[in-house]
C-alpha cells in the first residue's frame, strides 16, 4: 500500500512496503521529490521455513539484493542501504523529468543467511511527473549527527522539514534529495563516542531564502568558517534539539539565476575515427576464404629455415678442420677424465710395516695387528712399543767373551 506522508502541508516522499506474495507491485513517485522505498524483514520471514523447534523466536539474517531488470545494478538515481542483515532495507532517490513515463522494474531478491533459501519479488516504478517541479529555491543542509538511514525515517525526515518551514515559512516545502556524506568524499567515522557518517539533505521551496538562511553570507560568518569557526546563526537553536547542522556547508541555490552551462565538445584529432552513423554488420554473402596454403607457410618456412641451419653447424662442424680439432679435443678431454675416474676407484693404500701380522720366532705363531681391518689408518703410529703388543717375545742376549 502507498502511503503519501504530509507534515505540516509539506510533501516529504512516498513510502512503500513490500507485500509477501510475489506479484509485481506497483508506486508511482513524483519526479523532483523525495522516494523513499522500505524492505522490511517481518513481510519475507513468511516465505522462509521456520525454525526446526517450536517456540523458538525466528531472527533469520537476511540480505536483499537490488537491481533493474535485465542488468547488474540499479538506475543512477536509485540507491540502496541496509546496515546489518538484522536491519531493514531502503531504497531511496530522487527522479527528474527525464524519467517520467518510463516503467523501472527493479528485482528484490531477499536472501536468507540461516537457511540460504531466496524469495523475489518485482517493483515497478512509474514516476509522474509534477507541476511542481522544480522548486526555484533549493538549499542544501549538512546533518553531522545523523546517518543515511536515520535520516530517511518518516518520522525523523518529517521533524527536521518542519524545523525548515520554521525558518523559511513557504507556501511548499520538498525534499528532493538525500545522500550520505561518505558518498560526497567523507570518511568513515571512529567507533568512538557514537559518532554518525553524516548526511546531506536537499530541500526546495517556493519562496525566496529567509534572513536567517541568509546570515551564512555575511562576511562575518564567511571569515568564522575559514578559521574553521561556527558561524553565528539566530536560528540555529531551533535546530539544535535534534540535528546539528554544519553552517559552513550550507548551499543555497536560485535555480532562476543559475545558467545553463554548455560545455563545447572539442574537434576530434587524427587518432579518432569520424561518425559514420549506425553500424551495420557485413551481410552473410561474403566469400569465404581458404587458410590452408597460409597454415603451410606458416610451418614450411620456419621449418626450411631450421633445416639450413642445422646443415650449416653440421658441415662447420664435421667437414672443417677447426671443426674436427674441436671434436678431437672435447673427445680427449672426456676420455682422460674417464681414465682418472676409474684410476681413483681402484687405488689401495699400503699398510705400514707395524701395522703388519708379527711373526713369533719361538712359537711359529702369527699375532693379528692390533687394529682391525676397518681401522682408521691415519691415525696409527709408525713404530709400536713392545709393552703394546699382546704376546711381548723375550730375545736373550749375548754376553761378550772373556
Amino acid at each position: 500500500m502507498t502511503l503519501k506522508l504530509t507534515v505540516c502541508n509539506v510533501c516529504v516522499s512516498v513510502v512503500t512496503i513490500l507485500s509477501r506474495s510475489h506479484a509485481d507491485r506497483n508506486v508511482y513517485p513524483s519526479a523532483g521529490v523525495l522516494f523513499v522505498h522500505v524492505l522490511e524483514r517481518e513481510h519475507f520471514k513468511g516465505e522462509f521455513p521456520p525454525y526446526p523447534k517450536s517456540g523458538d523466536a525466528s531472527n533469520d539474517p537476511i540480505t536483499f539484493n537490488t537491481n533493474l531488470m535485465g542488468f547488474p545494478d540499479r538506475p543512477g538515481w536509485l540507491r540502496y542501504i541496509q546496515r546489518t542483515s538484522h536491519s531493514d532495507g531502503v531504497l531511496y532517490g530522487s527522479p527528474t523529468s527525464e524519467h517520467v513515463g518510463k516503467a523501472t522494474v527493479i528485482e528484490i531478491t531477499a536472501y536468507n543467511r540461516r537457511t540460504f533459501e531466496t524469495a523475489r519479488h518485482n517493483l515497478v516504478i512509474n514516476i509522474m511527473a509534477t507541476e511542481e517541479f522544480p522548486l526555484p529555491y533549493q538549499a542544501e543542509f549538512y546533518i553531522k549527527n545523523m546517518n543515511v538511514e536515520e535520516m530517511l525515517a518518516s518520522e525523523v525526515l518529517g521533524d527536521f522539514l518542519g524545523a525548515v518551514k520554521n525558518v523559511w515559512q513557504p507556501e511548499r516545502l520538498n525534499a528532493i534529495n538525500i545522500t550520505s556524506a561518505l558518498d560526497r568524499g567523507g570518511r568513515v567515522p571512529l567507533p568512538i563516542n557514537n559518532l554518525k557518517e553524516g548526511v546531506y539533505v536537499m530541500v526546495g521551496a517556493d519562496v525566496p531564502f529567509s534572513s536567517c538562511l541568509r546570515e551564512v553570507e555575511s562576511p562575518h560568518n564567511q571569515l568564522r568558517c575559514s578559521q574553521e569557526m561556527e558561524p553565528v546563526i539566530s536560528c540555529d537553536k531551533k535546530f539544535r534539539a535534534q540535528f546539528h547542522i554544519d553552517w559552513c556547508k550550507i548551499s543555497l541555490v536560485d535555480v532562476n539565476k543559475v545558467a545553463p552551462v554548455y560545455i563545447p565538445r572539442p574537434d576530434p584529432g587524427t587518432g579518432i575515427l569520424p561518425e559514420f552513423g549506425e553500424y551495420n554488420p557485413p551481410s552473410e554473402s561474403l566469400k569465404s576464404r581458404d587458410y590452408f596454403s597460409d597454415f603451410l607457410v606458416t610451418l614450411a618456412v620456419p621449418a626450411a629455415v631450421a633445416l639450413v641451419l642445422l646443415f650449416i653447424l653440421g658441415y662447420t662442424m664435421c667437414c672443417r678442420r677447426e671443426g674436427v680439432i674441436q671434436l678431437v679435443h672435447h673427445s680427449s678431454i672426456q676420455k682422460s677424465t674417464k681414465e682418472l675416474r676409474s684410476m681413483s676407484k681402484n687405488r689401495e693404500i699400503s699398510w705400514p710395516l707395524s701395522t703388519l701380522p708379527v711373526f713369533n720366532p719361538v712359537s711359529g705363531e702369527v699375532v693379528p695387528p692390533i687394529h682391525p681391518d676397518n681401522y682408521e689408518t691415519t691415525s696409527m703410529p709408525l713404530m709400536q712399543t713392545q709393552a703394546n703388543l699382546q704376546n711381548q717375545i723375550t730375545i736373550p742376549q749375548q754376553r761378550p767373551s772373556g
